[in-house]
């Protein structure tokens, strides 16, 4: 099996490590900060993103990306989609000539408006069959806890897709292959800002009919723009769409939705970044991206054009579900 390095020591990063490290591979965990990738080797937990989670002896840590990167057959990128740019090219040389590059970043470029996928090949100037996404219903600590889960690794060169499959096929988590890059990396962004919107209502004390309400006609517009962007929509009724849509939607340890349920419960956004450790959700960053993306090939998109008006407009809660509930009444 081929060697493994992962980019980034945040909650996902050590978690795919740990699948990887747990599914027989060889793998070497890049870490920013000096003190988490000492925790890792000296007491095999990274209590920072993963609390008392145990990781394999076998997954080492670095701070040093060369160590990380050399050899490495498959390089796992766990940065924010913001950073993903200036990172890579830093890593670039380090990066072996016929390694796959898997993003497990859920976001659109803000200023270039480009896919992960894109930012990749471009920066490290590889064609993008290169290039592999791993995406669907992954909530990190679940995973890390090693509880059932599955995922979609979407690559247009197939025979790279099944090697990020069998060095991600842990006995608890069941990698499915796909070439649907743009539909995956489309839903795994976009789902991120449908889970704000259910965290507001949830914020709001809407109910279970609510969130429901939002997480289908969410669904509704990811796959309007997946479409018209030349995605599947089959991809959007998998794990990499609806799957990871339902999870993110639901769950407390999405921050995405738990930073919606605070801006729902009255919260500026800079209350909720000091809430949740000064970090934006992935679902802010990229909402203004998406809708843009989303005027530019005439998709409507209502739920992400309201997220957006709250986030970056000033918007009131309240007033988005108001705008939603007036819109013209049409068939399904």
């Amino acid at each position: 099996m081929a060697k493994v390095a992962v980019m980034g020591a945040g909650s996902w990063g050590t978690t795919v490590a740990k699948v990887c490290a747990d599914a027989g591979g060889d793998v070497t965990l890049w870490a920013r900060r000096a003190e988490i990738a000492t925790e890792i080797n000296d007491r095999h937990t990274n209590s920072t993103y993963l609390r008392e989670i145990i990781l394999p002896e076998g997954l080492t840590a670095t701070t040093d990306p060369a160590a990380a990167l050399d050899g490495a057959g498959i390089v796992f990128l766990g940065v924010p989609s913001q950073t993903m740019r200036t990172n890579l090219a830093a890593w670039r040389e380090r990066i072996g000539e016929d390694a796959t590059v898997v993003s497990l970043t859920k976001g659109i470029e803000h200023h270039s408006r480009r896919r992960m996928s894109q930012v990749i090949a471009e920066v490290a100037d590889i064609p993008e069959s290169r290039v592999a996404v791993l995406s669907g219903p992954n909530l990190a600590y679940e995973i890390a806890g090693s509880q059932p889960a599955a995922t979609v690794v979407a690559c247009t060169d197939a025979e790279r897709a099944v090697a990020v499959q069998e060095a991600t096929a842990a006995p608890y988590f069941r990698p499915y292959t796909n070439d649907d890059v743009i539909g995956c990396e489309i839903a795994g962004a976009c789902k991120n800002i449908i889970a704000l919107a259910c965290g507001m209502g949830v914020g709001m004390g809407l109910g279970h009919n609510s969130n429901a309400t939002l997480i289908t006609r969410g669904l509704a517009e990811i796959t309007r723009l997946a479409v018209a962007l030349g995605g599947s929509e089959r991809t959007m009724s998998g794990l990499a769409g609806l799957g990871d849509l339902v999870a993110t939607c639901n769950s407390p340890l999405s921050r995405n939705r738990s930073f919606g349920e605070r801006l729902g419960r009255g919260e500026s956004l800079d209350q909720a970044r000091e809430a949740t450790h000064g970090q934006v959700a992935e679902g802010v960053v990229s909402s203004i991206a998406v809708s843009e993306i989303a005027r530019e090939n005439s998709v409507d998109m209502p739920i992400t054009d309201a997220v957006v008006d709250v986030c970056h407009h000033g918007g009131s809660v309240t007033g988005a579900v108001r705008s939603l509930l007036g819109r013209t009444r049409k068939a399904e």
